[in-house]
């Protein structure tokens, strides 16, 4: 299998892991979010504590797009507004203890991976992984880094 081949299987595999849980969840009826919300929370989830200008322009989605779904999350419990304490006009997006449970259901099946992983490989092995993945995230991807400020803690 070539290399391409395999990175894309075990990315679809993570993937499809994901949507089998997630449909689990939607046919008990634990979860409330929708296809488009589920999405819009993988994005704020993944820029780690984002401005509403911020997750508008990843999203691709005009500012009042952006702030009806963000509304809409709020009213859910999935995510909060922060109020800058530097600039009172900007707003960051912190992700809830409710989607940090539902998020877990992907990082639990990641756990299980990275764990069979350090069974299977030699620390050697695990090394140049991470060495491969650190590079493909901080050098390899910069279609996905945002350039911003730093942002307050």
């Amino acid at each position: 299998m070539k290399l391409q081949d395999a990175f894309v299987k075990v990315y679809s595999n993570f993937k499809l892991h994901f949507y089998k849980k997630v449909f689990e969840k939607l046919e008990d009826r634990e979860t409330s979010l929708t296809t488009v919300e589920t999405f819009c929370m993988e994005i704020i989830y993944a820029l780690g504590r984002p401005t509403v200008a911020q997750f508008s322009e990843v999203a691709n989605l005009s500012s009042p797009n952006a702030a009806y779904k963000i509304n809409n999350l709020v009213k859910k419990n999935y995510l909060r507004r922060v109020q800058s304490t530097i600039d009172r006009r900007e707003y960051y997006l912190e992700v809830t203890d409710k989607y940090l449970n539902y998020y877990n259901i992907s990082q639990q099946y990641v756990n299980q991976v990275m764990q069979r992983m350090q069974e299977r490989f030699t620390e050697e092995e695990l090394a140049t992984l991470q060495k491969i993945l650190t590079v493909m995230d901080e050098e390899l991807m910069p279609e996905v880094q945002l350039k911003t400020k730093k942002q307050e803690k």
